[in-house]
């Protein structure tokens, strides 16, 4: 099989008429060219270059084997570029994974500017709960998600997987504006409360922090959907605790931020330790910088 880069010496011989001058635009001796002409011939079994006294003289073959080549090296150097592209992250693919609420606040702002700055890329964004992500993630099919833990409920991490802390939200009491409950924990022991689905960790972070003000939660509705929930709670049908991202100011709800220690939750951004795909960096960057400033109840990584 020829090799590529027989043929690019050959070309540059041909269109300098010297060994000497096409060592030096291509950075060999001038040896080493004369070697690789003298492979280059007895793949082909064509004489290439007339040698003569004070120099070479190119033969017919040699300028034929030159145009019929050109169309290879051209595409071979259109290879190397775009091999170039997908190590530097210029084109490739990334596939990210978000749940609901950071796909509603955080994931469009971040990915207009990871589209933005890699225009031909090609990003995939797929939705569901931290479990089925991490999921996933580790099976290698993500190659980032965006994770949650509740202080009052700790994840376990699988081995093997990088976190990067993205923000922190505060835990927001919500109550029917005017319902006259109490905002104090302890005095809702008689409430009806709106949480997540049974065994989630929204779920049993509602049951501790119940537990820990000497009551069990009373539960008559439960939803995923944080706009579900705020409905129920604005028609006076519960209260509900729910993360920060999970909330929209509302003249029908108050909304009271817990002050327990542990009444938080933290987003992070997880791939595998061995992921090398060249986009993560740049995508990693776009979603700390969607993180909202100054919003009430959220902080940055940096202050979680």
């Amino acid at each position: 099989m020829l090799k590529p880069l027989h043929l690019i010496t050959l070309k540059a011989v041909v269109r300098s008429g010297s060994f000497a001058i096409a060592a030096r635009d291509l950075g060999y001796t001038a040896s080493a060219i004369s070697q690789q002409i003298s492979a280059l011939e007895r793949e082909t079994g064509l004489v290439l270059f007339e040698r003569e006294a004070h120099g070479i003289r190119a033969t017919t073959a040699a300028h034929r084997l030159v145009d019929l080549s050109a169309r290879v090296l051209a595409a071979m150097d259109d290879l190397d570029h775009q091999v170039r592209e997908l190590a530097t992250g210029t084109v490739g693919r990334l596939r990210l994974g978000t749940f609901p609420t950071a796909g509603v606040r955080l994931v469009p702002t971040a990915l207009s500017a990871a589209v933005a700055a890699l225009p031909r890329a090609q990003i995939q964004l797929e939705e569901g709960e931290p479990d089925e992500l991490i999921a996933l993630l580790t099976q290698g099919d993500l190659d980032i998600a965006l994770i949650y833990e509740y202080g009052l409920s700790p994840r376990h991490w699988p081995d093997g997987l990088t976190r990067h802390p993205l923000l922190g939200e505060d835990l927001l009491l919500l109550r029917a504006r005017g319902s006259g409950l109490s905002a104090d924990l302890p005095q809702l022991a008689r409430a009806r409360w709106i949480t997540s689905r049974e065994g989630t960790a929204g779920a049993l972070s509602l049951t501790r922090l119940c537990a820990a003000a000497g009551f069990d939660a009373d539960v008559v509705f439960r939803s995923n959907n944080y706009d579900v929930v705020r409905e129920l709670v604005s028609s006076g049908l519960g209260v509900a605790v729910v993360p920060a991202l999970g909330h929209k100011d509302s003249d029908l709800i108050e909304a009271t931020r817990l002050t327990r220690r542990s009444a938080h939750r933290t987003v992070f951004a997880l791939h595998r330790d061995e992921n090398s795909n060249p986009l993560l960096g740049t995508v990693l960057e776009a979603l700390r910088r969607a993180v909202p400033r100054g919003e009430p109840y959220l902080r940055p990584a940096g202050a979680v």
